[in-house]
């Protein structure tokens, strides 16, 4: 165990009046070694907490005795959110995008885990091949909900083959038993043309709706697979095979709305983009919980730039809900202050974006009769069929201000491609050429640059 490594106290908190320092380890709670920040939460929670705290160069723990009130946080943030050791993922999925990396990125992109602590507080997706029966009475007990699931198939031998693992075939047990405890989940199927598609997407549609309804959402996202990938039997999905996934789930839906009263299965806004269709809204309370995997996102980012209503930035999960848990490594934050890489302001503004969402961004600004250029930065760092914003990379960047002009514009760029200010090839805004400013990725926050950005322009003599 790594221990409960405080990285922060607030002013005026219960730990800032106790003595507690930057830097402390936690080792027990009112006698109990905490094992992550959830139990943490919950050990803390009382009116009286007894910490035992190990002190830097210090060679005796010290006991801190803390008085407030029941439910009032502490006050402090700890290092990790996992305080023994995560539950690292022991798949050899085929599709998994992690093996797709380059080489010499950041150590923590190349992590790999499948531990449902961190689905229920990140919304990370997890396969429960290494999920136990103290697990489950951990999650019934403590009301870890909701937690997210990676199906893929209800073939026991294909999921089998497709996680390379023979857990693979046995682990939606645990799916059946958190259902039936009443946990929310949300299941996920990365489809892979000619392995999990067409009659095998039909059967796990049906075993879902037969099995598994209980789930909150099913959703279908399309395999990404980038230039680096060493699968030979990994490839995208063509137009057509897009076009009839988005008809298989939509029929699916209409099933599943008769027999229980709700849609259950989604198509992610990729698979219609891809289909050379428009994603359509989704009115279902479940978005919230859904937008990060991509379901749903086009349709509430156009309702945000439209209606001006701020969008949920946290994504899924409930660290941001969890007294101390940090967002670092998993929803870090996307900037560090500000992010400019000059404060020359151009003439002309020039948005960029990926290829699957350029289209959106033209139509809001034509419909909205506001006079700016959409930039299309193609992914040649990864390569293959990655068009997302989200993995937008600083040398793709610059190539596409240097083609369209350092000097031309000012470049709006979304944080969504970011991670504490930096790029997954660990490149910084303030490294790009020419004028950039990076926004909230939201349509709230793009409204509201670009109406500022013209109101400045009419004031200019």
């Amino acid at each position: 165990m790594s221990g409960a490594v405080i990285s922060s106290v607030s002013p005026t908190t219960p730990a800032h009046e106790a003595g507690l320092l930057v830097g402390d380890t936690i080792v027990s709670i009112n006698g109990i070694p905490p094992t992550d920040v959830i139990e943490y939460q919950r050990l803390t929670d009382g009116e009286q907490v007894r910490l035992l705290i190990q002190r830097e160069g210090e060679p005796l723990s010290r006991q801190i005795d803390i008085s407030k009130d029941a439910g009032r946080p502490l006050g402090i943030t700890i290092e990790s959110a996992v305080f023994d050791r995560i539950r690292t993922c022991d798949n050899h999925c085929t599709f998994c995008f992690i093996y797709q990396l380059p080489k010499g990125m950041r150590r923590s992109l190349y992590v790999k885990d499948d531990d449902y602590r961190l689905s229920f507080l990140y919304g990370n997706y997890t396969t429960l091949t290494r999920f136990t029966e103290f697990d489950l009475e951990r999650v019934a007990n403590e009301g870890l909900s909701p937690l997210y699931v990676s199906i893929h198939t209800t073939n026991p031998s294909l999921r089998a083959d497709m996680l390379r693992n023979p857990r693979g075939a046995t682990s939606l047990r645990w799916l059946s038993a958190l259902l039936d405890l009443g946990i929310d989940v949300h299941g996920q199927v990365v489809l892979c043309p000619d392995v999990n598609d067409g009659a095998e997407l039909e059967r796990t549609l049906a075993d879902t709706l037969s099995l598994y309804s209980q789930l909150r959402t099913l959703s279908v996202v399309p395999i990404g697979v980038s230039d680096f990938s060493a699968e030979s039997t990994m490839r995208p999905l063509t137009t057509s095979e897009a076009a009839a996934t988005v008809d298989t789930i939509e029929r699916w839906a209409l099933v599943a709305d008769d027999a229980i009263g709700r849609p259950l299965f989604y198509a992610s806004d990729e698979l219609y983009l891809l289909a050379g269709r428009t994603p359509p809204a989704v009115t279902s309370e479940d978005i919230v919980d859904l937008i990060e995997n991509g379901v749903g996102l086009t349709a509430t980012f156009i309702e945000s730039f439209e209606d001006r209503v701020p969008m949920n930035s946290l994504g899924t999960g409930f660290f941001q809900s969890v007294d101390g848990a940090p967002a670092e490594g998993y929803r870090a934050p996307r900037t560090l202050g500000s992010s400019e890489s000059s404060s020359v302001m151009r003439e002309e503004l020039c948005i960029l974006t990926g290829e699957y969402g350029a289209p959106t961004i033209r139509g809001l600004l034509a419909a909205a009769a506001i006079e700016a250029h959409v930039g299309i930065v193609r992914n040649e760092f990864f390569g293959g069929n990655i068009k997302v914003a989200g993995l937008m990379t600083g040398p793709d960047i610059a190539r596409t201000i240097e083609s369209l002009g350092i000097d031309a514009y000012t470049y709006i760029l979304p944080d969504v491609c970011l991670s504490e200010g930096r790029f997954l090839d660990g490149s910084t805004p303030e490294e790009l050429p020419g004028s950039v400013k990076v926004i909230p990725t939201s349509g709230l926050a793009l409204r509201e640059y670009l109406e500022e950005w013209r109101s400045d322009r009419s004031k200019r003599p």
